[in-house]
């Protein structure tokens, strides 16, 4: 999650708490997105393993884990899955893997691109984070615009 707009940058489901899984959606997702400032995660051990730790680092991205137990180091997150669980989960049964994965991925682009935020004064977190993308990514906005809308 890019905190500055809420977007939902990456996602994969997976049935085991693999660290390689998570490896890899971390990759592909700074290819994607760029290198962050910091990357801020909880103490999970997929998260702490070195693979994971040495990405972000080769990659001078500084490390930030949540306290032990303090979900509030991470509210943007955490309110994430709060709004996931109630939206979505909650109201679907998931009768396998592919299902939880199209279900999910269904969430994920109304949330960032017709779920409106009071924090982002009732804006999309796409509208956020494609207003504020510096010039030479407007094509990257327009490619996706164009996706989206076909």
């Amino acid at each position: 999650m890019d905190i500055f707009s809420r977007k939902i940058l990456g996602y994969k489901i997976s049935n085991s708490l693999n660290k390689a899984f998570c490896v890899d959606l971390l990759k592909e997702t700074l290819d994607k997105y760029g290198i962050p400032e910091i990357f801020n995660t909880d103490q999970d051990s997929q998260f702490t393993s070195d693979e994971f730790i040495k990405v972000l680092k080769l990659n001078g991205i500084k490390v930030s884990m949540d306290g032990v137990g303090r979900a509030l180091d991470n509210i943007y997150i955490e309110r994430y899955w709060k709004s996931f669980k109630y939206e979505s989960v909650y109201l679907h049964n998931y009768f396998n893997v592919f299902d939880a994965k199209l279900k999910t991925s269904q969430y994920v682009t109304f949330y960032n691109s017709r779920r409106f935020h009071s924090s982002l004064d009732y804006k999309t977190p796409d509208q956020i984070y494609f207003a504020n993308l510096p010039k030479q990514s407007q094509a990257m906005q327009n490619e996706f615009l164009e996706k989206k809308l076909s």
